[in-house]
């Protein structure tokens, strides 16, 4: 019987490198078919934020576009930078306030964030070519 996990270090990186940055993409699809990108633009300037419908349609558009290009290895260092220092925002906005846990149903704090941050650190430090 083969070892698990079956597949080799540089097959689990890229179906890693494959499949995280594709959580992006679908956490903005479900924002857009969900219809909470004002919901979200109003949180935002509640914290002192302006022209927030047009900032969070352009996070919006880089989870998916970056995601996409992400996933098939495109400007991979650059592509992670920009979801790190979105994820950090992220945490210093809006999840520091809730503390580390996450919880159930995706309200609170840190964890996820920083499990995402970690996993962009080891897709960017693994990326062969970035300029594909």
């Amino acid at each position: 019987m083969k070892n698990f996990p079956f597949i080799s270090t540089s097959q689990s990186l890229l179906l890693f490198r494959i499949t995280l940055p594709l959580f992006f993409v679908a956490h903005a699809v479900t924002r857009i078919a969900n219809g909470t990108i004002e919901r979200f633009a109003g949180y935002l300037s509640t914290k002192g934020f302006f022209a927030t419908t047009a900032m969070v349609w352009g996070i919006t558009v880089y989870e998916i576009i970056g995601g996409i290009a992400l996933a098939l290895g495109y400007y991979t260092k650059y592509l992670s930078l920009g979801f790190i220092l979105m994820l950090i925002m992220g945490n210093v906005i809006i999840h520091y306030q809730n503390g580390w846990w996450v919880g159930e149903h995706g309200e609170g704090g840190m964890e996820y964030s920083c499990a995402l941050i970690l996993g962009l650190i080891v897709i960017a430090s693994t990326a062969k070519d970035n300029s594909k």
